[in-house]
């Protein structure tokens, strides 16, 4: 396919998805030999196997079948009576013909802030100057489908925010002063990001697994992301994939591991291929590092009443023992899942009382600074190396990644 059929292609990507009837094509894409049986199933499996993600993936498998795969699938539209289709890309496509620049991705992002491979829209209307880029800003490598998540959904998906603050005393668990702050920066920055935002306060451990299964149960199927931040207390665990726990209200830990298990493809099986993100705001244990070199402290963080607080408790079972296994189930292969820890197992993850957890107001910034031109990876990197930087006592967040491409938020 030559590249005017594929910028045309990526440019009537949101309405092709959206109005595209994929169960009438399937024989005629066959019979006209576009696609072979094999590929036609794999188009079937994507995603959640919804029509809106088998039509996504359709399109972005046509610009791999040939010189002549644009006017052929023409052709299907209006064989299978999908003419309004059909109309729109004949009619776009001769315009391109004759005038090279009609073609110009003008509904989509410029290239400086999102490749047109990437499927990036914003909404239709006016075009906009590129947007300047603050000084040290990485350009998105070009790319195509393969390369990245697609988020054009809107929302592109649902954020829970389970917010623990206030512990019962026989949890032996101090309030965590300073998580409402964490929870209103997130609250606002994900759904600047397109996100549906819930968010929980103070549930036991047995009230968060019942607020995660009633989120993985639902329909994403017209989505493409899920995003889970838990604020709690934290401890150590044993694990086979995913270390930590964190502790509901009652003292009752939850490992980590078993909360990205219910949103595997068996448990969710309307986020298969979707990326799953997880953020732990949380301890990963209570040993305190002092780092390899210690350096003054920002004046910020020395102010009176600014002390920073740990987020870490032992993790005791019924019998006092420290630290026993409590996530034993193996999961499947963790495709599209990405775990962002607030700290390196075993450590203490600091917060401050007036302005929330390191992590959270770092997180924040980088999101604000740079969402717009890097991905995923990129901030979380940048996040980590900030952190690092802070206070006497060390921290450095870290992350789990199983996601099979670049994830880019929609800004």
């Amino acid at each position: 396919m030559d590249e005017a059929d594929r910028q045309l292609l990526r440019r009537c990507r949101v309405q092709l998805v959206r109005e595209l009837q994929v169960a009438d094509l399937w024989d005629v894409l066959l019979n006209r030999q576009l696609f072979k049986p094999d590929m036609i199933e794999d188009i079937q499996r994507a995603g959640s196997g919804s029509r809106r993600d088998q039509a996504r993936q359709l399109i972005t498998d046509l610009e791999t079948r040939g010189s002549q795969a644009l006017p052929l699938f023409i052709s299907c539209l209006e064989d299978t009576g999908q003419h309004g289709l059909a109309s729109m890309l004949r009619t776009s496509r001769q315009a391109a013909k004759r005038d090279p620049e009609a073609i110009r991705p003008r509904d989509l992002q410029p290239v400086v802030v999102g490749p047109e491979g990437l499927g990036l829209e914003e909404p239709r209307g006016v075009r906009q100057d590129p947007p300047k880029l603050t000084p040290g800003a990485q350009q998105r490598p070009r790319g195509n489908a393969d390369l990245a998540y697609i988020l054009d959904a809107d929302p592109c998906g649902r954020c829970l925010i389970l917010n623990n603050v206030n512990f019962s005393p026989t949890s032996g668990l101090s309030t965590r002063s300073g998580s409402n702050v964490d929870c209103e920066k997130l609250r606002r920055r994900f759904h600047s990001l397109h996100f549906e935002v819930e968010v929980e306060h103070d549930l036991t451990a047995k009230q968060m697994g019942q607020a995660l299964l009633a989120l993985a149960r639902r329909d994403h199927g017209a989505l493409d992301c899920c995003v889970v931040v838990i604020l709690s207390h934290g401890c150590q665990a044993s694990h086979l994939q995913f270390p930590g726990a964190v502790y509901g209200v009652d003292g009752g830990p939850v490992s980590i591991e078993k909360i990205v298990n219910i949103f595997n493809g068996t448990g969710c099986p309307s986020l298969r291929g979707k990326p799953k993100l997880f953020f732990i705001q949380a301890c990963g244990g209570d040993q305190r590092d002092r780092g390899f070199e210690v350096v003054s402290t920002a004046p910020e963080d020395r102010a009176p009443g600014g002390n920073p607080e740990p987020d870490a408790a032992p993790f005791l079972d019924k019998s006092g023992a420290c630290d026993q296994p409590d996530a034993v189930s193996s999961l499947p292969t963790p495709s599209d899942i990405f775990v962002s820890y607030s700290t390196f197992p075993g450590f203490v993850s600091w917060r401050d009382r007036n302005r929330g957890s390191w992590y959270v107001e770092t997180l924040d910034g980088v999101f604000e600074q740079w969402a717009h031109s890097e991905d995923l990876q990129s901030l979380l990197l940048r996040v980590a190396h900030a952190v690092s930087e802070k206070g006497v006592y060390k921290q450095i967040p870290g992350c789990i990644n199983f996601l099979r491409k670049k994830l880019f938020f929609r800004t």
